[in-house]
């Protein structure tokens, strides 16, 4: 104020000045009173009133009980909130959730990976069905030895996010690796069907033994360029579930038939358990069969009644989006060709 008077006596203009301070002209006008004296900023002491969808402290009380319980303890409210609305239960969204939890000193970034770094893709394919676009990885899983490892194959549909078929060896081998390949064909009911199957450029992917047999079946071929792991995106997610499970064995695995077993249990529950947050969390083995659409529509209808009873809580918003995901991308940033389904 004391800058604004002197302007002001020196001639400058007041609007010119306000504007030189960066405030409205009718801030300036209103901190004073009649007489010009400036007035007492109540600001810090002013009474606001509460918004009305504020949540009480019995619903805030209410969801931290259900993040603490067994249940959910160990998932974040992305996942804890699609569970719920299978139930038929709203408690709060997903946002607000995160909001308590971070009040309440419950909200800590767990994550060990470093930032990803943005690198120019290959060119892509995109599945708007199941059976279109496989990738596939071999990974280490530790052994009770140290530098002795078992090799954990795993074939995953990048539409449906399932594990569509995987193995665990004691080496790497294309032959093992056709072998597996040909399995996952004849189960899902896709031999000699347009397919692609995505992978790096380990000797196991270019062995001439698999080659032969993707040309046989009708198989096209696809690799990530040299040393980027991020071409292969939705195996290397895949590999980072299973390793971050928390029955993931830290001491490893003492047999291969110790790491088939764990695996078996962990297929199940990834194929039929797991809400998977790329396909707007609903299990990959829903997604597989299309499921999708009906579980998608009666979660819809959940939130569509919560915000007829509890209106203040959207102020004029829509609701949580739970439209079905449409095709889905690998490395959508280059050239996209489309496969298109068998006659």
């Amino acid at each position: 104020m004391v800058w604004f008077d002197e302007a002001v006596l020196a001639g400058a203009r007041r609007d010119k000045a306000a504007q030189e301070l960066e405030i409205p002209l009718r801030s300036l006008r209103r901190w004073r009173d009649e007489q010009g004296t400036v007035l007492e900023d109540k600001r810090p002491v002013a009474t606001r009133p509460e918004p009305k969808n504020k949540l009480s402290e019995t619903e805030r009380e209410q969801i931290l009980a259900t993040c603490n319980d067994e249940e959910y303890a160990s998932l974040p409210p992305s996942q804890i909130v699609p569970r719920l609305a299978d139930k038929g239960v709203y408690l709060a969204s997903e946002s607000t959730m995160y909001r308590v939890l971070k009040a309440a000193n419950q909200q800590h970034h767990r994550g060990k990976s470093k930032a990803p770094v943005s690198r120019a893709k290959p060119t892509s394919y995109s599945a708007s069905a199941p059976n279109q676009v496989w990738c596939w990885d071999i990974s280490y899983m530790p052994s009770g030895i140290r530098g002795l490892y078992w090799y954990l194959y795993a074939i995953i549909d990048i539409y449906s996010r399932k594990l569509v078929a995987w193995e665990v060896h004691d080496k790497e081998c294309s032959q093992l690796a056709s072998e597996l390949v040909q399995r996952a064909l004849l189960r899902e009911q896709c031999l000699f069907k347009p397919l692609v199957l995505h992978s790096d450029n380990g000797s196991p992917m270019k062995g001439s033994t698999l080659r032969v047999k993707l040309q046989e079946w009708g198989v096209t071929s696809s690799f990530s360029r040299p040393r980027v792991s991020n071409d292969n995106p939705y195996v290397e997610s895949l590999f980072k579930t299973v390793k971050y499970c928390p029955h993931w064995p830290t001491g490893g695995f003492a047999t291969v038939g110790s790491a088939r077993e764990w695996m078996l249990e962990f297929t199940r529950f990834y194929n039929h358990e797991h809400r998977h947050s790329g396909i707007r969390f609903v299990t990959p083995a829903q997604r597989h069969q299309q499921q999708d659409v009906v579980l998608l529509e009666k979660r819809k209808a959940v939130y569509e009644q919560a915000k007829l009873d509890y209106p203040q809580r959207w102020a004029g918003r829509a609701t949580r989006n739970w439209s079905p995901i449409g095709p889905v991308s690998l490395n959508p940033e280059r050239e996209i060709v489309q496969v298109q389904a068998a006659a």
